[in-house]
């Protein structure tokens, strides 16, 4: 009986990791740039006064931070391989990088921009014009704002099936 409920309930928390959003956020205007998992973890890039940035990872009840751009004590040489297939590797690399993007879904898309050229603005008003009706909100202002949301939607098991299907 024990056993039962613990393989259901295992069962349905594999569920839920198939399923749970996957978010990913950049903020320019409030300098936010993070991935979520919703109810799981979020792993926000942010600055520090010492670093030039730190990894901070928000569990469900910790807090960790990561410094990435630290060197690390022992530094070992790696060993370069030559392959000749390198160039396919390449290529099936790019196509099944553009699959997991094609699996992410466009939430929220804002562009707020000024040049500093008032010309350039004004070339700029007519394309954003078009593409504020298709794609998502783009604006072009004279006050020297420059501002970007870019807010991205997936889930993992669309990323799963963009894998299997490449």
């Amino acid at each position: 009986m024990l056993w039962t409920l613990l393989g259901i309930l295992l069962f349905l928390f594999m569920l839920y990791l198939l399923f749970v959003p996957l978010d990913i956020v950049i903020n320019v205007a409030k300098n936010q740039y993070f991935v979520r998992i919703w109810g799981l973890a979020k792993v926000a890039l942010e600055g520090h006064e010492t670093e030039f940035l730190r990894l901070k990872l928000n569990t469900l009840f910790t807090r960790f931070y990561f410094y990435p751009l630290r060197k690390k004590k022992k530094e070992q040489k790696k060993k370069i391989d030559k392959k000749s297939g390198k160039r396919r590797n390449i290529q099936s690399n790019l196509k099944s990088g553009l699959q997991v993007l094609k699996s992410f879904k466009v939430k929220k898309l804002l562009v707020d921009i000024d040049t500093g050229d008032c010309i350039e603005n004004a070339k700029l008003y007519p394309a954003f014009a078009f593409l504020n009706h298709h794609v998502g909100t783009f604006q072009v202002n004279f006050d020297g704002r420059v501002n970007m949301v870019l807010h991205l939607q997936s889930r993992p098991v669309n990323i799963i099936k963009s894998f299997i299907n490449f």
